[in-house]
């Protein structure tokens, strides 16, 4: 692992973040993770990005992995978003002269695509992984209103990570996640709603305004997010320059899966291109 410290967002909260940067780097990937993970679960795309020239910034979002402050909680979804806002400021003083590219994984997707609406031009492009734009089937309807009922009376009601052997085919990968104290096993019903009703709502309601260049992966079997949530995401953007690749056959996680160099390459050949 590289260079580790931590940075002081809008709040004060203080973020766990990791960068590896060699002097010859092109350009910068900021990674942003997904629901109930950490940063340190993205090595091998990080050595990836690094072999093909890009520097990489990681960071834990609040309420996760070493980040400070309450773990499985958070108050507001566009905290998330002012999180991220102070990662892309902190690359911009330390690489002026490098484009910065963004890639999300799952809620880290919703972030970015969230955050690509809010701030129109700090980024060359973003990529997406299985991200989750749209309602999911937990919350929608009847469940959601129900969802939002109780967490007006009890927002840090603990719920138990509902992440089974589903997220990816590679079982090794699922029983490593499992078993990692790192990942959360339960989370605020608060953080729920946030991310699976506000934060979605508000991408949905705004989404005609993302314009950035992006690449838009999704697992074409992914029991978590459906690869709708993707199809619609691209059918709705005004983005002039995006590309979608749904790839059969994998869950979830498709930089986890046994096909993961060939997801991998797919992702650096965009960037590479831009």
């Amino acid at each position: 692992m590289g260079e580790d410290g931590y940075v002081k967002s809008f709040d004060g909260l203080e973020l766990y973040y990791v960068k590896e940067v060699s002097d010859s780097a092109k350009g910068i990937v900021i990674i942003v993770h997904g629901f109930a993970e950490h940063l340190a679960r993205y090595e091998h795309i990080t050595k990836r990005l690094n072999d093909q020239g890009y520097g990489v910034y990681r960071f834990d979002n609040r309420g996760h992995g070493k980040t400070k402050g309450e773990r499985g909680h958070i108050e507001k979804f566009e905290d998330f978003l002012y999180d991220l806002d102070t990662i892309v400021e902190m690359v911009k003083r330390e690489a002026p002269s490098l484009p910065v590219y963004m890639l999300g994984h799952s809620m880290g997707g919703l972030i970015a695509a969230a955050y690509g609406i809010k701030y129109k031009d700090k980024l060359k492009g973003q990529i997406f992984s299985g991200a989750a734009t749209a309602t999911s089937s937990q919350v929608k309807g009847i469940k959601g209103q129900l969802f939002a009922a109780i967490n007006k009376l009890v927002p840090k009601l603990r719920i138990k990570n509902p992440i089974t052997s589903t997220l990816c085919k590679d079982q090794n990968v699922v029983e490593k996640y499992l078993k990692d104290p790192l990942n959360l096993k339960k989370a605020t019903l608060n953080l729920y709603v946030e991310f699976l009703i506000s934060g979605v709502e508000w991408l949905n309601a705004n989404i005609e305004q993302y314009a950035y260049p992006c690449l838009i992966l999704h697992g074409g079997e992914d029991k978590i997010v459906p690869k709708e949530a993707s199809e619609s995401f691209y059918k709705r953007i005004c983005s002039e320059d995006k590309t979608i690749i749904i790839l059969d056959g994998l869950y979830h996680e498709i930089m986890n899966e046994v096909t993961r160099d060939e997801v991998i390459d797919h992702i650096c050949t965009w960037l590479d291109s831009r």
